[in-house]
């Protein structure tokens, strides 16, 4: 991989409770090159969202970072004060939120919201703020007879939209979608999700792109990062774990989804439910739910094992064998 846009090594945040402290994100580390989409998949829970908030470092309370770091392009983000985080928002990394209503004001117009975010950022204003919001608009889909809309008068999939052109109002290198199409149907996720890859090809940007449903990432993804109970546990191009995943959970969750082509298959659901993170299980995490667990499975906590052509998975039916004594 070239030189990654964003480095994230031993990544860890807590829930601090009364009860003590809850990991959320237990020693997480990737790379993301410049114009990749990183997919990042599990279930609820499993600190996909907590992973992206706190890449941008909008954590909210009681959750704090306790350990790792964040390079972007080199830049150490959990280093910087409150202005050199301004810098970085939006203008470098920005955000598209689940629901469009999390990000939109529902008292100010679509005008008023991306000139606001424009103006946060560069001397715009009057004529030239409206014409870039207009533009923005349009780059999206929307007609920007809009502009004077406020977000209640908007369907699902044109506030969507507008929450889109508020990211990339600034032209950042880095987009982080969270579940950005979960609430609206299948038309419309489909052609939200063909938009955005139009642009990211037109404009640049790379994407970490969360998700529930891990077929529609694997279509659009270069590589997939599935994660388990606070950690990641395989990472790797999407052809190759559409293909061969490597790690039972991957498995698991590709085989509880349903193909559109070739013959009926018989569905499975993965038993049971994830652990609590006040007090996950020893050993691996999966290994309660993993019907392939051995007894080492439930004594040691497996590190991710490199596997070769940029995919790697923590479980140690994936480690080469010891080497003879």
């Amino acid at each position: 991989m070239s030189e990654p846009l964003l480095s994230v090594r031993d990544l860890c945040v807590d829930y601090v409770t009364d009860r003590g402290p809850v990991r959320a994100l237990d020693g997480v580390s990737f790379d993301l090159a410049p114009g990749e989409i990183l997919g990042v998949a599990g279930e609820s829970g499993s600190g996909k969202s907590t992973l992206a908030q706190a890449l941008l470092r909008i954590l909210p309370a009681p959750a704090v970072i306790t350990g790792g770091e964040v390079r972007f392009e080199g830049r150490d983000l959990l280093a910087l004060d409150e202005a050199g985080l301004r810098d970085v928002r939006w203008r470098q990394v920005s955000m598209v939120f689940q629901s469009a209503m999390d990000s939109l004001n529902p008292v100010l117009t679509v005008e008023a919201q991306l000139c606001d975010t424009l103006s946060a950022h560069r001397p715009v204003a009057g004529p030239e703020g409206r014409a870039r919001a207009a533009e923005l608009l349009e780059l999206v889909g929307i007609s920007p007879d809009r502009l004077g809309a406020f977000p209640h008068q908007l369907s699902g999939g044109m506030r969507q939209r507008v929450g889109i052109a508020v990211a990339l109002a600034l032209e950042p290198r880095l987009v982080i979608l969270d579940e950005p199409t979960t609430a609206l149907d299948v038309i419309v996720e489909r052609e939200i999700l063909q938009q955005l890859l139009e642009l990211r090809r037109r404009l640049g940007f790379a994407v970490i792109f969360i998700t529930h449903d891990l077929t529609r990432m694997l279509q659009v993804s270069d590589r997939v990062a599935v994660f388990y109970a606070a950690r990641l546990a395989e990472i790797g191009p999407a052809a190759a774990l559409r293909g061969d995943p490597r790690h039972p959970y991957t498995r698991a969750l590709l085989s509880a989804f349903p193909s559109l082509h070739g013959p009926r298959s018989e569905r499975a659901g993965i038993p049971g439910a994830p652990p609590s993170l006040r007090s996950p299980p020893p050993g691996c995490r999966f290994h309660p739910r993993c019907p392939e667990a051995i007894d080492a499975c439930r004594r040691e906590a497996p590190a991710l094992v490199p596997l070769g052509e940029g995919r790697a998975a923590a479980c140690v039916l994936c480690a080469p064998p010891s080497a003879p004594t």
